[in-house]
């Protein structure tokens, strides 16, 4: 039987952060560009074993190490697959990762399994639904989890709750922690209309415990109007830089991640993107000093 290597649970630095692809393995423990930490999606860890676990293991112990989970659907109104809940907790506990985060989505309904990650109406009973899943979810693995704010192209007509309003009830009622993720700010605001930092003026800011970061491909819908994807395949938009500067300008510097999942480029790539984002910590992370002191 093989012995499991055991972990300290180190908390996740606030520096920039990769996402983390076996291909990387040797550029990143080789650089001397040491990146602050890695985060994997828990799905592709469900196995029991094999090479991916070899080089995950390897890389986590050099480097603090969050996972991110993509298939819990938590906003499903039918309830938590306990299956997949107990291979989550598998993953958590075998790599004791400093965060473990969600997204307020759904993606199963019935035996039917979606590629996508659907959005939800916000309202009282879908809050009271999602707030009970997560207390399931943490009390699960004995611990608090970060939710993501959504990716959206359309809206609900019977949404009654302002999604920052939603986002910082399921916080304050669940107990965990929220995720930023400012390109899906930037691409539900251009697909819905309405104003990104208007939005971010509204969130729930002191609820971050990490913030994401990523890159969105440009089209139209039927109508002729810009349409976003939120393709994980590029670059960071300048559009969404400036909105990371102003969180960070009232935040100070965070945990943030650099997501890119799809064509994804060599390394030196993804450590530009990191690089920029610890520059922006460092000039934005002083400005909030400064106004801390003299608040």
């Amino acid at each position: 039987m093989t012995t499991l290597k055991t972990f300290d649970r180190r908390p996740i630095p606030p520096r920039p952060g990769a996402g983390f692809k076996t291909a990387h393995a040797d550029a990143i423990l080789t650089d001397d560009y040491r990146i602050g930490f890695l985060e994997v999606h828990a799905e592709n860890y469900m196995g029991e074993g094999g090479h991916p676990h070899r080089i995950l293991t390897r890389m986590r112990s050099d480097f603090p190490l969050s996972i991110h989970g993509v298939g819990m659907s938590i906003g499903s109104p039918r309830g938590l697959d306990p299956a997949h809940l107990a291979r989550l907790r598998t993953v958590v506990e075998r790599y004791e990762p400093g965060l473990v985060s969600e997204h307020l989505a759904w993606s199963t309904h019935d035996d039917a399994y979606y590629n996508d990650l659907l959005p939800l109406p916000y309202t009282p009973e879908t809050l009271a639904d999602i707030v009970a899943h997560i207390d399931t979810v943490q009390e699960a693995l004995k611990r608090p989890i970060l939710l993501e704010n959504p990716s959206t192209y359309v809206a609900f007509s019977e949404s009654s709750i302002p999604e920052t309003e939603f986002l910082d009830e399921i916080a304050r009622q669940g107990g965990c922690g929220l995720l930023l993720d400012v390109n899906n700010v930037h691409v539900s605001a251009v697909n819905n209309g309405f104003d990104a930092m208007s939005y971010l003026k509204a969130f729930p800011l002191e609820r971050i415990g990490e913030i994401h970061l990523a890159g969105h491909a440009e089209d139209v819908d039927d109508t002729g109007a810009p349409l976003l994807i939120d393709a994980h395949d590029r670059p960071v938009d300048d559009a969404v830089w400036a909105l990371y500067a102003f969180v960070i300008r009232q935040t100070g510097p965070l945990p943030t991640l650099i997501e890119w999942d799809n064509d994804v480029p060599e390394w030196p790539v993804l450590k530009r993107e990191a690089v920029l984002a610890e520059a922006i910590m460092a000039k934005e992370g002083e400005r909030f000093l400064l106004g801390a002191r003299h608040g």
